[in-house]
Formats: structure tokens, sequence, C-alpha cells
């Protein structure tokens, strides 16, 4: 079972001479693609680079010659849009996308934040400038630019990857090899996972956090997404990013200082909240579980709240919530006691 490199899998060329062909005729595309996408410096295209600035100034004038209508303006350089203009909404609704990735952007991976810039570039000028001073591209590396790399290349290519993963609890799951079948941005923390059939460890379709993959590799071996899998199903429970079939209702009650907050909605899988005299409120929320049958993904959100909510059932979710505020209240309150009961919420 081999293993396939990121140098094998970006450079196809054998001999030095045919690599530094390509990678010189990739750089050219990438610069012509940044360029596009907002205008730059030349010690910026620098920095973004690697390289120094005479061999920017190069690349500029292969650019030239081969006629791609490089123009400078402020001491940028740029090549002109020839993009269909955005009326009002469309421009705010591309500029909240671009926000939205931009804060989840995996350890400013340099390919993530082009990525961003080329949807920004649809944007009119004046608005494309502030987006551009909003945004800051870090070029140390972290750990999940790696996986988030070899994690899109498996996943067009479809080829097999393994990795060590870093579990909740501090422990390190080795040898787990996964066939992605999709990458999910969590709704409930923007942060971005991949989704896919781990068959070494649980042989099942599993989830599993970006930033927790360590030492990601590209096997030889490829695989086929089956059909049976459709991402809008498997999410459709989801609170954030755990899906799968055995989902749980959660009811909860909401004290009445805190009931305007539900009324304003926008809850996943939430019904319609049921208003007491009193001013509470009740939801039902509709979430997947993990392998233990509890929603991790909710509980969270629920113990957000405070005292001003309560899980009524089922009773599993409601003990293991009872469990987390009597721990919580063990280490920080001297005067609580296990005999003293548990407050309901007021209203309730």
């Amino acid at each position: 079972m081999g293993e396939l490199t990121l140098h094998d899998a970006e450079t196809p060329a054998r001999n030095p001479g045919e690599r530094r062909t390509w990678r010189k005729a990739q750089r050219l595309r990438q610069l012509e693609d940044d360029l596009r996408a907002r205008p730059l410096s030349s010690r910026e295209l620098a920095d973004l680079y690697g390289v120094p600035i005479r061999s920017i100034q190069r690349d500029l004038q292969a650019l030239r010659e081969m006629g791609k209508g490089i123009e400078e303006r402020g001491g940028k350089y740029f090549i002109p849009s020839r993009r269909d203009p955005l009326n009002a909404v469309e421009a705010l609704t591309v500029h909240a996308a671009v926000r939205l990735l931009y804060h989840h952007a995996p350890a400013h991976n340099p390919h993530y934040i082009r990525a961003l810039y080329k949807i920004a570039g649809n944007l009119p000028e004046a608005t494309r400038r502030l987006l551009d001073d909003s945004v800051v591209i870090n070029t140390h590396r972290q750990r999940d630019d790696l996986a988030l790399e070899v994690i899109a290349r498996a996943w067009e290519e479809r080829r097999v990857i393994r990795f060590d993963y870093k579990r909740p609890n501090g422990g390190l799951e080795r040898g787990n090899e996964l066939c992605v079948y999709f990458v999910e941005v969590s709704r409930a923390n923007l942060a971005p996972y991949v989704i896919g059939l781990e068959r070494r460890h649980r042989a099942a379709v599993r989830t599993f956090k970006l930033s927790r993959i360590q030492s990601p590799v590209t096997l030889r071996e490829s695989y086929t997404i089956p059909e049976s899998f459709n991402p809008r199903a498997y999410l459709s429970d989801a609170w954030g990013v755990i899906g799968g079939s055995a989902p749980v209702t959660v009811r909860v009650r909401f004290a009445p200082e805190a009931a305007y907050r539900v009324l304003e909605g926008g809850y996943p899988n939430a019904s319609d909240p049921l208003i007491y005299p009193d001013g509470s409120a009740e939801l039902e929320i509709r979430a997947g579980t993990d392998h233990t049958g509890l929603p991790r993904e909710l509980i969270p959100w629920i113990l957000s709240w405070g005292p001003r909510a309560e899980v009524l059932e089922p009773e599993s979710v409601r003990q293991h919530w009872l469990a987390e505020l009597r721990a919580t209240l063990r280490r920080y309150d001297p005067d609580f006691r296990e005999d003293a009961g548990v407050l309901r919420v007021r209203g309730a």
C-alpha cells in the first residue's frame, strides 16, 4: 500500500529542468489569478510567493509578453476584471460570504485566502478595497494547512488518506484510513470538518475536525463515493456537523427573560416555540448523536443559556445536562451540596 507524497502529486515532471519549467508555469498561472483578484505591489507578491522582488519583476514581464494586460496604479499591479457588475444586494451577499470564509479559514491558508480574493473580485472596487484591508495573510504555516491541502486533493482525486487524530480528551487515535465523502463547515463553530468512511477502526462514516488531524498522507488506493451517500440527508439532523441515522429530539424550556431570543428563531431543526402564560417558551430540537447516543453539539449550546434553559427530555440528555451543571458547581461553588436538589428554570 504505497503513499503518494505532496511533491509527487503536484509535480509530474521528473528531471530537474522539466520541474523548473513546470513550477514556473504554475507560478505564472497563479500570479495571473492573483492579479485578476486584486492589486498587489512587488513587495506583497514577493512575500506571498516567498521569492525575491527581482523574481517577481521577471514574472510580471513574462506575463506582459504573454499579452495578459497587466496595469500599474499607485505602485500596485493588477489585471482589469471583465466581470459583469453586481447589484447592491448581490454585492452585500458576496461581502457576507467572504467575511464568513475569512473567519473560518484554517490557519489563514494561502490557497484558501486566494480563493477568498477571487470571490471578492466580483465586488465593486470601493467595497473590494475595504475587504482587502480587512484580510491579513499569515504566511506562517500551521498544522491544519497540510491537512486542508491533503484532504482537498484526496477528495478531488478520490484517494484514501491516512492520518492520526487527536481526540477531544487528548488521546491520539493512530492510523485512521479515510475515504473522503464530504467537507462541511460547522454552523456551530465555523470550523471545517471532513466526513467519510473510516475503514480501519470502526468501518463507519465518521466526522473529523481538520485542526485535530495530524501527519496526513495520501495513499495510492482510490475509492468511489457510494450513491447511497447523500450529504444533505446525512446532515439534515446535524446541529453542527454530526449527522447520521440516530437523531434525538430534545425538549428545552426557556425562562421568560430568554424567551425573546428564542422567538427570533433561526435555530436548525427546531419546532415552532410554544409560549406559556408566564412568558417562558419551549422548543423541540432534533439533533444528531455521537456513538454514545448524546447530541454532543447541542449540549454546549443549551449550557450556554445558564439557568435560563432547562432540558425536559429525553431523560438521558437531561441527566447529562444536570451532571454538567453539578460538576460546574462542585468545582467553583464551595457551598454546593449534592443533596440540595437542582433548581428548576425560573417560571417553569
